[in-house]
């Protein structure tokens, strides 16, 4: 992989880095936040989900119609072959990185990248019947200058959801989202002293400072309902 330094975004991480990799004879982008230590960060993400320390972040674009079914690994690869080493995050999608959205509030800031060509209701129909047979995806990362208890991590990624289908609806978008969004929120990693927040919902300091970042990076990143 060949990089670049990005704009930042991602406030209290170090910028993005815009690496750029070869597959399957396809230039294919990554977006890339080095962390380093003394962040903690919840994900949905296939490689590093879950809670705990990370030191990374890569969200890298694949091509349209992708049919591997080891994401894990393949993403995996990709951290190896960019130098990443440790425990990171690591999602994927076939939507435009370079079209992405950015947005920050009072220290908390968001990264959206968005691809909405299969979307729906989360209660959609069942197996079977009339449906989206072939994803898309939405991926966040957000971070946060401020330590949360695992269950304000929790609290941010329903709080990071709710302000992406608020952003989708005030788009024009019938759907809470698509089949495959991940999310990532990072926060810092509590230090002796430190104030550790205990929510994250959208009315607690943290919280709205990271709706607001999320909506308008999400709405930043949609395209116009039709294209």
């Amino acid at each position: 992989m060949t990089s670049v330094v990005a704009p930042s975004t991602a406030a209290g991480l170090p910028a993005p880095r815009w690496l750029t990799r070869t597959e399957d004879g396809l230039r294919l982008p990554a977006l890339l936040w080095h962390a380093g230590p003394g962040w903690r960060m919840i994900s949905n993400a296939v490689l590093g989900g879950g809670i705990g320390e990370r030191g990374w972040i890569l969200n890298a674009q694949v091509a349209h119609g992708y049919r591997r079914t080891d994401p894990e690994r393949h993403l995996a690869g990709l951290a190896d072959a960019a130098g990443l080493h440790g425990p990171g995050v690591g999602l994927m999608t076939a939507a435009d990185i370079a079209a992405h959205g950015s947005a920050g509030d009072g220290g908390a800031t968001a990264v959206a990248t968005a691809g909405v060509r299969v979307r729906g209701w989360a209660a959609s129909p069942a197996a079977g019947t009339t449906g989206p047979n072939a994803p898309g995806t939405i991926n966040v990362v957000a971070a946060l200058p401020a330590a949360l208890s695992d269950a304000a991590l929790v609290n941010a990624v329903v709080t990071a959801t709710e302000a992406k289908v608020q952003a989708l609806l005030e788009a024009g978008y019938d759907c809470s989202g698509t089949p495959t969004d991940a999310v990532c929120v990072a926060a810092r990693t509590p230090d002796a002293g430190d104030e550790l927040h205990t929510f994250a919902g959208p009315r607690s300091l943290w919280g709205a400072r990271l709706a607001r970042a999320v909506h308008r990076a999400v709405s930043e990143a949609l395209p116009t309902p039709g294209e």
